[in-house]
């Protein structure tokens, strides 16, 4: 084999490999914890699609919820907002703060089924 096309089959498996690393991450997403100025723990690595599915979650309610006059509106989902839009960095009335918001939304969850991580490193991965 040549010089050159030696180069052309290292530059298309090159091509390749970036191509399929960037297409398995398009699945993995992060809790955008943007709002927070200096985190502890690394975002919580989270996949949707995956997640919802295996816990049997159909309607987006469930987790994107809507509070108004402190009850929980069933017919209303807040998933085009991000959860720092209706919750500050600390409690406000009856709205818990963020961080906790985020712990009693998901670890509450898994807390009351029985099912799913609870500790902090089994959500919070460290690279």
């Amino acid at each position: 084999m040549n010089k050159s096309a030696g180069y052309g089959l290292a530059c298309v498996l090159v091509s390749v490999l970036i191509l399929a690393s960037a297409w398995s991450q398009e699945e993995m997403t992060n809790v955008d914890r943007s709002a927070f100025q200096n985190p502890q723990r690394p975002s919580s690595v989270f996949q949707h699609d995956p997640h919802n599915d295996a816990a049997g979650i159909e309607e987006c309610n469930e987790c994107h919820h809507i509070y108004k006059e402190g009850k929980k509106v069933e017919d209303e989902s807040s998933e085009d907002q991000r959860c720092a839009d209706c919750h500050e960095l600390k409690s406000s009335g009856r709205e818990p703060a963020l961080m906790k918001a985020f712990h009693i939304n998901s670890k509450g969850c898994h807390q009351e089924k029985a099912k799913g991580p609870i500790m902090c490193g089994e959500c919070h991965l460290r690279k």
